[in-house]
């Protein structure tokens, strides 16, 4: 699969969230988005999966553009938001059956997948407890976990691993990694080891404009493989390891 960024801008008033970015992802392994708060991460993420379209250009998975047909991209996508939204009154196990029911899931295929998910991320023993007992970094996975259901082509999770604990982001980090074997997977993020760790190619993008595009051995060409002073290189600002 391969998706194409063309030229696009993005514009709130005054304000450029994005400046003729140009990107190509494809299937085969992880892409990294990486920068600051504030780079335009978010907004791009945002572009891609069909939630608000480009001031100029477009985007093109295999060759059509879903700014002008959005159900292309809709049908295939996997995706998580910075701030993914749950239903507090509902348990784990039937907030992801919903999910699935918008996915349009089989009920036994939902069934399989939700317990699988729910044992990935150690929810399990929580099963009967309602969302609004959960800890953050609970409710992250339960996010993540409705994003993965359905099996889909193109991931994109929007900071995925913030409130998850050490144990929980390996786990997510090898999940990723081996869905991304014949699937689009785009990890945005801040934190610095999330990229180091999963990534096979990275884009760097700093106030909405892209300052690297390549692997992390290239991006860590000039300072002996440390991926944290090549970041600092280029935007001047720390990260979180």
């Amino acid at each position: 699969m391969k998706l194409q960024i063309k030229n696009v801008v993005k514009k709130y008033g005054s304000n450029t969230a994005l400046s003729g970015l140009n990107l190509e992802i494809t299937s085969g392994g992880v892409f990294g988005l990486l920068g600051p708060n504030g780079a335009g991460k978010s907004t791009l993420m945002k572009i891609l999966a069909t939630l608000i379209e480009p001031t100029k250009g477009n985007c093109m998975l295999n060759g059509t553009d879903i700014c002008k047909q959005p159900n292309v991209m809709r049908q295939v996508l996997g995706y998580l938001p910075q701030d993914a939204a749950v239903y507090p009154n509902l348990t784990a196990p039937e907030f992801l059956d919903y999910i699935a029911s918008l996915k349009s899931l089989k009920a036994r295929d939902a069934k399989k997948q939700i317990s699988t998910l729910l044992d990935i991320f150690n929810l399990s023993p929580y099963t009967k407890r309602r969302l609004s007992d959960y800890s953050g970094g609970m409710r992250q996975r339960v996010g993540i976990s409705a994003a993965l259901l359905g099996d889909p082509k193109v991931i994109i999770v929007d900071e995925p691993s913030v409130g998850l604990d050490p144990v929980e982001r390996i786990n997510l980090r090898n999940l990723l990694m081996d869905m991304a074997k014949d699937r689009i997977v785009i990890l945005s993020t801040h934190i610095i080891s999330d990229i180091e760790s999963t990534a096979t190619q990275l884009a760097l993008i700093q106030e909405g404009e892209l300052l690297f595009r390549g692997s992390p051995k290239d991006f860590t060409q000039h300072t002996n493989g440390d991926m944290e002073a090549a970041y600092l290189g280029y935007v001047g600002q720390e990260v979180l390891g």
